[in-house]
C-alpha cells in the first residue's frame, strides 16, 4: 500500500514538472513571438503595394522615399487631355496638386499590422503575404479641375446645326444640318482624376459624343410647306411650297423714303377685309391714330397679313402701282392675287425680303 501511495506521489510531482516545462516553453515561446511581431511594427508585409509600388518588405521611412519618388515626383509633371488634333494642360502648380505621403505609408503599416499577433507570427514563419494595394492620396483643388474641365468643355462642344434654306429672290437652296459635338462630362472628370492619382498615365482623350440636330435635309420639305420671297428690285412676289416655286405675283412695294424693311421675318397675323390703323406718321394727315374700317376710304383691301412693326402684305384697288415703289412700307397686290396667296400661307410662314 505504502509502496503504491509513494509511485502515485511521484507521478504527480513528474506531471508538475511537466507541466512548468510546458508552461515555460509556451512563456518563451510567446514572448519570442511578441519580440518577433515587435521588431516588425515598421516593416511592411509583403504583397502590400501603394499605387501599384511594390512597398513590401521595406520600413517606413524605405517606403516613403519611394513613394515619393515612384508617385509623388511624377505627380508633378502636368495632365494632359487630347481632342484631335487639339492638347490641354493642366499644371500641378494651377492644380495645387499634394500628397499624403505619411498617410500612405501608415495605411500600408496598418494593413500590414492586421490580425492578431499569432496570425502575424505565422505569415512571417510561413513566408505568407498580404493582398492589399493602397490608394494613393493626392489632393488638389476641385475648383481648379473644374474650371480646367469647364474650359475643355466650352471649347470642345459644338451645338448641332439644323437643316435649313438659304433664299434667294429666286430659288431656295437647301442647306445641310451639321451634328454636334459634346465632351461627356463626367467620363472626362473621371479620366482626368484617374491620370492625376497615376504616376505613369498622364495623357487621356477627351470623350465625346455626337449631338444630332433635329431638322435634317430630308425633313426640310416638311418644315417650309410655304415660303416668300419679295423681290423688291423686280416687284415681285414668289410662293414656294415644299421649297419647290409655286407661283409669281406682281406687287408694288414702298417708294423712297418708306422702304419696305428688307430681311428675314415671318407672317405674324392675318385677317379678312381688315380694318386699317392708321399709324401716327405726318403722311396720314388728319386720319392719323384712327381706325379705318373696311370700305372705300380703307386701303388695305381683301386680306392682310402683316410681317413686320405695322408693314405687311395686302390687297390694293390701286393697280397701277403694282410694279413700281409706291406703298408706304408695305407690299401691294391685286386683290385676286391676295386672297389666293392668303390661303396658301399660315401664321409663321418665312418671309424674305431681299
Amino acid at each position: 500500500m505504502e509502496h503504491g501511495i509513494e509511485r502515485v506521489k511521484n507521478i504527480g510531482s513528474g506531471v508538475q514538472i511537466a507541466l512548468v516545462i510546458a508552461l515555460g516553453v509556451l512563456l518563451v515561446a510567446a514572448v519570442g513571438a511578441y519580440a518577433w511581431d515587435s521588431s516588425k511594427d515598421d516593416e511592411i508585409a509583403e504583397g502590400v503595394s501603394i499605387g501599384g509600388i511594390d512597398v513590401g518588405g521595406h520600413n517606413a521611412d524605405e517606403a516613403e522615399r519611394l513613394v515619393r519618388k515612384e508617385i509623388v515626383a511624377p505627380l508633378q509633371h502636368p495632365v494632359h487631355v487630347n481632342f484631335e488634333e487639339e492638347r490641354y494642360t493642366l499644371s500641378p502648380e494651377d492644380l495645387k496638386v499634394r500628397a499624403d505621403i505619411d498617410g500612405m505609408v501608415d495605411e500600408a503599416v496598418g494593413s500590414s499590422r492586421e490580425g492578431g499577433i499569432f496570425s502575424r507570427v505565422w505569415r512571417y514563419a510561413s513566408g505568407g503575404e498580404v493582398d492589399s494595394d493602397i490608394e494613393p492620396r493626392i489632393n488638389y483643388s476641385n475648383d481648379a479641375l473644374q474650371g480646367f474641365l469647364d474650359g475643355i468643355a466650352g471649347k470642345i462642344n459644338r451645338e448641332p446645326q439644323d437643316a435649313s434654306v438659304e433664299p434667294t429672290p429666286t430659288n431656295l437652296t437647301p442647306v445641310p444640318e451639321q451634328p454636334g459635338i459634346a465632351v461627356r462630362a463626367e467620363d472626362l472628370r473621371d479620366r482626368v482624376e484617374g491620370a492625376l492619382q497615376s504616376p505613369s498615365s498622364r495623357v487621356v482623350k477627351a470623350p465625346v459624343e455626337k449631338v444630332e440636330p433635329e431638322v435634317t435635309t430630308d425633313q426640310l420639305a416638311s418644315q417650309y410647306p410655304s415660303y416668300i420671297t419679295i423681290d423688291r428690285d423686280n416687284f415681285t412676289l414668289r410662293l414656294f411650297e415644299n421649297l419647290k416655286l409655286a407661283k409669281e405675283y406682281t406687287i408694288a412695294v414702298g417708294s423712297i423714303g418708306f422702304d419696305t424693311p428688307a430681311g428675314l421675318y415671318n407672317i405674324q397675323n392675318k385677317a379678312v377685309n381688315p380694318s386699317w390703323s392708321v399709324p401716327d406718321s405726318d403722311w396720314t394727315g388728319d386720319l392719323a391714330g384712327q381706325v379705318i374700317p373696311p370700305g372705300p376710304e380703307n386701303p388695305l383691301k381683301a386680306r392682310w397679313m402683316g410681317i413686320f412693326d405695322g408693314a405687311g402684305i395686302h390687297g390694293t384697288d390701286d393697280i397701277g402701282s403694282l410694279g413700281t415703289a409706291a406703298s408706304h412700307g408695305c407690299i401691294r397686290m391685286a386683290v385676286p392675287d391676295v386672297v389666293e396667296l392668303y390661303d396658301q400661307v399660315d401664321v409663321g410662314s418665312p418671309t424674305y425680303i431681299f
